[in-house]
C-alpha cells in the first residue's frame, strides 16, 4: 500500500508549495512532510479525571509513531462529563456530544488528508464517538483508551463515584450526615481516569478490545499505571503496522466482531449504554445488527464478572486478574466467542485470547464451569409500553418481576424531587419520561434518581421506566430506552398516575394494563410537546436524531430536505 496514500495530495509538487509552507510554520520539515500524516484525535479536556491525563499519553502516540516512520499531526475534540453533569441541564449535552465527536475526527481526517489515525478516548460518549468515526472514513485507525480511575478507600473498602451518588440518596434518608458524604466525595475519585467499575466508559473499552479497534490488553491497563505509556507508545507504533497491511475499520468490523462485543458486555455485566453504542457503530459500519441481537446472545452467555456497580470488584481488579485478554479466552473455552475475527494487532481474537495469563487465586473472572450467572445481564423487554423494545440490565438482582402503580414525571427534575423527598414508596413504578433523544433532548442518564432509590434503599422495592437512558452505574429493576419515546408519541405518553404496570423479566414484558384501545384513544388525543430547543446544536439533533432501538443516530432527511 502506498504509505502517502491520501496526504500525497496535500503534500506534494510545486502547487502544493504553500501547503507546505503552513505546515513549516508550525515546526514541520520537509522531512516530516515525505512520512505518512497520522492524525492523533486527542479528547483531552480539562473539565474531568477521565480525559485529564489524555495529553500524557498523546505525546507517547506521537513518539511511537514517529519511531516507526510517520509524522503525528495532533488535534482534539470535545468531551462532556456525565458524572459532572448527571441530573442536570448538562446532561443533555452527553449524548449529543457523541455524534459532534464523530463529526469533528471524521471532518479534520478528510479536511487534513490523513494516511490513518488513532484516537484517544476517555469518558463515555468519547469512545463509541471514535469508533463511529473510524467506521465512517475507513482510514487505517485504532481506538486507545485512557484507562479505569483508581478505586477510592473509604472505611476500608473500594468505592468509586457510583458509591457518591447512593449516598446522596442515602444523606436525603436521614441515614449518613455531611460531614460522612463530605468524607466520600473527597476519597472516591482518587486521580485521573475513567469512572471505576464495569459502568459505561470500561464497559465500551472492553467492547473496543473484544470489536477489534483497539489493541488486546492496552485499554484495560489503569490510567496511572506506569505501563500505560508503554501502551501508547506502542499503539503509535501499531498505528503505522495497520496502515502497512492496509487494514482498515471496516475490515475488522463485522457482524462476527459485532457479535463478540455484544458477548463480552452481556459476560462482564456491562452497560446499557452499550445497546445504543453498538448499535449506532453498526449502522456506520453498514453491518445489520438489531435490538433483539442484543438478547438472544445474552440468553446464551453466561455472566462471569464480578464487577460493580452490582459486584464486589472495580475495573482495576480485573486488570490485575488478567485483563479482557481473560474474559475473551473463558468466553473461547465456553464456545461463545468467534475466534477467527480480526483485530488491530493482526493476531485474530482467538490467537489475543490465547495469551492470557491468570494471576492465581483471582476472584474477579469466574469460569464457565461455574459462573455468577448462567445467563447474562442484558434483557430486551417489549409491550404495549415498548412496541419497539426498551433495555434492562439483571446481572445486579434476582428480582425478575414487579407490578405496581405508576408515578409519571415529566423529567428527571420531578421525579428527583419525589424520591429525595419521600414521595415514592414500596412498591411503586417510577415513569420518566419526554427524557428521550429528541424529547429531551439528548437522552439523559438517570444516575442521580436510581442513585437516589437505591441510597434509600428502595432499590429491592420499586421499579423505574424511563425514554431515556441510564448510567453504567446503576443497578435494580430498571428499564430504559423505552421506545418509541414519548415525544414521538410512544405509547409511554399515555400512562397516567396510579395505573398498574407490570414487569416480567422471564416473559420480556413490560406493559401497563389498560387496553390497547385506550391507549390508541389517549394518544388519538395526545399532543407532541413543544420543543425545549429549537436552535444550535440542540435544534440540529432533533430535527436529525433517530430512535434509541436504532442507535440514537443523526441521519440527514435527504427527502425532506429536497421537497
Amino acid at each position: 500500500m502506498d504509505l502517502k496514500h491520501r496526504s500525497r495530495l496535500i503534500t506534494e509538487g510545486s502547487e502544493r508549495a504553500a501547503a507546505r509552507a503552513m505546515f513549516k510554520a508550525v515546526g514541520f520539515s520537509s522531512e516530516d512532510l515525505a512520512k505518512p500524516l497520522i492524525g492523533v484525535a486527542n479528547t483531552w479536556i480539562e473539565t474531568m479525571p477521565c480525559n485529564f491525563h489524555l495529553r500524557r499519553l498523546s505525546a507517547r502516540v506521537k513518539d511511537g509513531i514517529r519511531q516507526a516512520g510517520g509524522t503525528p499531526m495532533e488535534f482534539n475534540t470535545i468531551a462532556i462529563s456525565d458524572g459532572e453533569t448527571m441530573g442536570t441541564e448538562g446532561m443533555r449535552a452527553s449524548l449529543v456530544s457523541r455524534e459532534l465527536i464523530a463529526d469533528s475526527i471524521e471532518l479534520v481526517c478528510r479536511g487534513q488528508l490523513f494516511d490513518a489515525v488513532v484516537a484517544i478516548v476517555g469518558c463515555d460518549k468519547t469512545i463509541p464517538a471514535a469508533a463511529m468515526a473510524l467506521a465512517r472514513i475507513d482510514l487505517p485507525g485504532l481506538v486507545l483508551y485512557g484507562g479505569t480511575i483508581a478505586a477510592g478507600n473509604y472505611g476500608g473498602k473500594s468505592v468509586t463515584v457510583q458509591d457518591v451518588f447512593e449516598a446522596i440518596g442515602a444523606k436525603a434518608a436521614g441515614k449518613i450526615t455531611d460531614a460522612e458524604l463530605t468524607a466520600l466525595e473527597n476519597v472516591a475519585c482518587p486521580g485521573a481516569g475513567a469512572c471505576g467499575g464495569q459502568y459505561t466508559a470500561n464497559t465500551m473499552a472492553t467492547v473496543m478490545e473484544m470489536i477489534g479497534l483497539s489493541p488486546m490488553g492496552a485499554n484495560s491497563v489503569p490510567a496511572t499505571d506506569p505501563q500505560k505509556d508503554e501502551v501508547a507508545f506502542q499503539s503509535g507504533q501499531l498505528i503505522l503496522d495497520l496502515l502497512r497491511r492496509a487494514t482498515t475499520p471496516r475490515g475488522i468490523l463485522t457482524r462476527a466482531s459485532f457479535e463478540n462485543a455484544i458477548t463480552a458486555v452481556a459476560a462482564s455485566g456491562g452497560s446499557t449504554n452499550a445497546v445504543l453504542h453498538l448499535l449506532a457503530i453498526s449502522r456506520e459500519a453498514g453491518v445489520p445488527l438489531d435490538i433483539e441481537d442484543f438478547q438472544k446472545i445474552s440468553e446464551r452467555t453466561p455472566l462471569l464478572c464480578d464487577l460493580k456497580p452490582s459486584g464486589r470488584f472495580v475495573a482495576t481488579d480485573m486488570h490485575r486478574a488478567g485483563g479482557i485478554r481473560l474474559l475473551a479466552q473463558r468466553l473461547l473455552q465456553a464456545g461463545k466467542l468467534h475466534a477467527s475475527a480480526s483485530t488491530v494487532s493482526g493476531r485474530t481474537l482467538g490467537e489475543e485470547a490465547a495469551l492470557a495469563v491468570e494471576t492465581p487465586g483471582q476472584a474477579v473472572i469466574a469460569t464457565v464451569d461455574h459462573p455468577l450467572k448462567a445467563t447474562g445481564g442484558l434483557v430486551i423487554l417489549r409491550g404495549n409500553l415498548a412496541p419497539e423494545g426498551c433495555v434492562a440490565k439483571i446481572s445486579g438482582h434476582d428480582r425478575l418481576s414487579h407490578r405496581g402503580p405508576a408515578r409519571v414525571f415529566e423529567c428527571e427534575e420531578e421525579a428527583m424531587a419525589a424520591v429525595t423527598g419521600g414521595r415514592i414508596k414500596p412498591g411503586d413504578v417510577v415513569v420518566i419520561r419526554n427524557e428521550g433523544p429528541r424529547g429531551g433532548p439528548g437522552m439523559r442518564e438517570m444516575l442521580s434518581v436510581t442513585g437516589a432509590i437505591v441510597g434509600q434503599g428502595l432499590d429491592a422495592s420499586v421499579a423505574l421506566l424511563t425514554d431515556g437512558r441510564f448510567s453504567g452505574a446503576t443497578h435494580g429493576l430498571m428499564m430504559g430506552h423505552v421506545s418509541p419515546e414519548a415525544a414521538l408519541g410512544g405509547p409511554i405518553a399515555a400512562v397516567r398516575d396510579s395505573e398498574t404496570i407490570r414487569i416480567d423479566i422471564r416473559e420480556r414484558v413490560l406493559e401497563v394494563e389498560i387496553s390497547d384501545a385506550e391507549i390508541r384513544h389517549r394518544m388519538a388525543q395526545w399532543k407532541p410537546p413543544k420543543p425545549r430547543l429549537t436552535s444550535g446544536v440542540f435544534g440540529k439533533y432533533c430535527a436529525l436524531v433517530s430512535s434509541a432501538a436504532e442507535g440514537a443516530i443523526t441521519r440527514p432527511n435527504f427527502e425532506a430536505n429536497s421537497r
